[in-house]
């Protein structure tokens, strides 16, 4: 038990941390496809399958490639609403959303293929969607001291309070939410409320640009689980994800210059 709570605590709230850094140095984009990775979801179905074996990790992992058809529409949602709105009422729609979305996607029951092909064909169109909007430049801004540390907290409280709820719900709700943006969230709401929407927008084009590495990985540990075992699995999953992931990598430009002052860093954007 303790093992799972330090790896809730320190595997997630390190990639929101490192994407930030990542962020800050290549681009916006790169950040998302970093926090796309399955750093949260990755370990919520390893667990799953210490604790409750290779056939309940084989559901849970094919479960997750609808809760990431779900993620996709997620992140299009937020960068539409993110014009608009504030970010506490962004964050509130698109999470009401996505949890609709979750239990109604735990409803259909698809194999592997299926899902992979859900998966892909939603994020697909959500990336076509977003590419096609007119978006402004991203902009940095001076973050404050206490930007990387809440970031950190944050992200970790969301984790133990979403997974632990989601663990006594069985394999479908196990998989469907173990995508549930949380480390997606922290990024694109800081971004939001710190740098604008085009920050938050090229963040969420740069998730929806790594959701196939993603996908790849549930789709891999879905078939192999059984067949192979879970360290086999996990480790062929986190290899084609990988790999996917740096395939799709969007082209580094550089640093972004900043066009903010400092005092324009606080998190509270209305």
């Amino acid at each position: 038990m303790t093992a799972v709570l330090l790896a809730k605590l320190i595997l997630a709230p390190t990639l929101v941390v490192g994407s930030t850094l990542a962020g800050r140095r290549w681009g916006a984009a790169i950040a998302g496809v970093l926090v796309s990775l399955p750093i949260v979801a990755g370990p919520i179905l390893l667990f799953s399958w210490l604790d409750h074996g290779d056939r309940f990790a084989a559901e849970a992992a094919s479960a997750s490639l609808r809760g990431i058809a779900v993620l996709g529409g997620f992140a299009l949602l937020f960068s539409v609403l993110c014009a608009y709105l504030p970010w506490p009422v962004v964050l509130g729609v698109t999470w009401v959303a996505c949890l609709t979305g979750g239990v109604l996607m735990a409803q259909v029951h698809v194999g592997p293929v299926g899902g992979l092909l859900l998966a892909l064909s939603v994020d697909a169109v959500c990336w076509y969607i977003l590419s096609r909007r007119r978006a402004d430049a991203p902009v940095a801004v001076q973050p404050r001291w206490w930007d990387l540390p809440s970031r950190a907290v944050a992200t970790g409280l969301l984790v133990v309070t979403l997974t632990t709820a989601a663990s006594a719900l069985g394999p479908e709700m196990t998989g469907v939410l173990a995508p549930f943006p949380i480390a997606t969230s922290v990024v694109a709401a800081f971004a939001l409320a710190q740098a604008g929407p085009a920050t938050a927008v090229a963040i969420l084009a740069g998730v929806l640009r790594g959701l196939p590495g993603f996908a790849i990985f549930c789709f891999v540990v879905a078939l192999l689980v059984e067949r192979l075992g879970g360290p086999a699995a996990f480790a062929a999953g986190t290899a084609a994800a990988l790999a996917t992931a740096f395939v799709l990598r969007p082209r580094v430009r550089g640093t972004i210059t900043s066009a903010a002052p400092s005092g324009s860093a606080s998190p509270s954007r209305s």
